[in-house]
């Protein structure tokens, strides 16, 4: 926070810079009727004053250092190393440098060149690009890249039920007026062997969700014959951290890879910033969005790193630019980069297999309760199903007296899921905190 108040003397000095006496000559274009009110203001107080009262309602905050957290639903509270956060608050990363000038610092494009190989590896395909805004709107560049792989000819996208209910609506508003057919998720309980049956000549794209919303690990490797020999285009949303220990999508036919790498050493931050995920094939390479960052040699044999493709509306060839992201999340990129580098593959792998062993040991002892009912049919990574006795709104508030933040309520965005509740466990969470939760649910249910 920085609090720098100005002295009259600085007001004259503004105001006469720009050539007028008052602050209210600023405003006279504006005509009085619509100007906005005088605002009934307290009196001014001291930096020391402002900054306790700031500190005051900081503290009013329900936030996961102080309570147990069992919120999950596409973001995720996890064990980050120090070196993440110390990296990214180094003065030649802290501000984020956009990369499509072709001047780009060498660190900057070292660091983006690391993230694409990385995530190449994590996710088993040929190229990453230099990151979108986050996972929703990497899947809806997806969808755009299909469309523009079929050059208009097909127009139909069969989407899971199960993939994060907001990342579906996010496809849905970027490619509202396009013409297309968005269908797959009327039904919550569609399987991904069912969505087979959805597949015709007319479909650009199907995509499905690894682990999906609900936290199931299904066998998708026949949905994605099915796409191939359709022609249609095979999109998978993946946890990146679920890869530590899961099949990579690369292995079983998928097309794109896309997520959101919030899990990968990016705090929750209230929501934001995280970073997308958007790997694919080398032959989908060109109509891919956003920057790809390549390795060169150059007049001295040095090892340098370039901006390999730019595909901007901005360029020359306007008519063959993918799209209009222009902006990579550098910084989380780089936090996640950090993240991967420091665990590497073993850590990974644990992190993953601590989330899947907590989360079991947390099914099983609720769903030993009375009134509570494990939903999931498939094996789970680190989230699961609980139907439970009452809304699921009036139980978080009843956690919440144990100081915990209970999980996601279902039924806001599929109603045949009314009273279900979708529980997160992460390697952060205790087994005094999971037997907490599992007595908070008792007392719960015998009220």
């Amino acid at each position: 926070m920085t609090y720098i108040p100005h002295t009259e003397k600085d007001l004259q000095e503004m105001l006469a810079a720009v050539g007028v006496d008052r602050i209210d000559d600023l405003y006279e274009a504006i005509p009085e009727n619509v100007r906005f009110p005088d605002l009934d203001l307290p009196d001014p107080i001291s930096e020391l004053e402002i900054t306790q009262e700031l500190q005051a309602l900081s503290e009013a905050n329900l936030e996961v250092f102080h309570t147990s957290c069992f919120l999950g639903a596409g973001a995720y509270n996890h064990f980050i190393p120090s070196v993440v956060d110390h990296t990214l608050r180094r003065n030649e990363f802290y501000t984020a440098y956009t990369p499509y000038q072709p001047e780009i610092s060498q660190g900057t494009l070292q660091a983006i060149f690391e993230y694409q190989s990385l995530m190449s590896q994590l996710t088993g395909m040929d190229v990453s690009n230099a990151s979108h805004y986050d996972g929703a709107t990497a899947l809806a560049e997806a969808v755009i890249l299909a469309l523009n792989h079929h050059r208009g000819k097909r127009s139909k996208i069969v989407v899971s039920p199960a993939i994060h209910p907001h990342y579906r609506q996010v496809v849905r508003t970027y490619t509202q007026g396009m013409g297309l057919t968005i269908t797959g998720d009327e039904k919550c309980g569609t399987e991904p062997n069912e969505m087979i049956n959805m597949l015709d000549e007319d479909t650009a794209l199907v995509a499905v969700q690894y682990p999906d919303f609900f936290g199931n690990i299904t066998d998708l490797s026949a949905l994605g014959e099915a796409a191939q020999a359709s022609g249609a285009l095979f999109c998978v949303v993946v946890n990146p951290l679920a890869l530590g220990m899961l099949v990579p999508p690369g292995d079983f036919g998928a097309d794109i890879v896309v997520g959101d790498g919030q899990p990968l050493g990016i705090s929750l931050s209230y929501g934001g910033p995280t970073v997308g995920i958007f790997t694919t094939k080398d032959k989908f390479v060109r109509k891919m969005a956003g920057r790809l960052v390549g390795e060169t040699v150059d007049d001295r044999g040095q090892r340098g790193f370039v901006l390999t493709l730019t595909p901007r509306e901005q360029h020359i060839r306007r008519d063959r630019a993918t799209s209009n992201i222009c902006t990579n999340q550098g910084l989380m990129a780089l936090a996640a980069t950090v993240y991967l580098s420091v665990m590497g593959k073993q850590g990974l792998r644990k992190v993953a297999e601590l989330c899947y062993h907590k989360a079991h040991y947390a099914a099983e002892r609720i769903g030993a309760l009375k009134g509570f009912n494990l939903w999931n049919k498939h094996p789970f990574f680190h989230e699961f199903v609980v139907k439970c006795p009452q809304p699921i709104a009036e139980i978080n508030e009843r956690l919440l007296e144990w100081d915990i933040l209970g999980g996601y309520d279902l039924g806001q965005d599929y109603p045949d899921l009314k009273d279900h509740m979708l529980i997160a466990v992460t390697e952060v969470i205790a087994k005094e905190e999971i037997d907490d939760l599992v007595a908070a649910f008792e007392e719960v249910s015998n009220d």
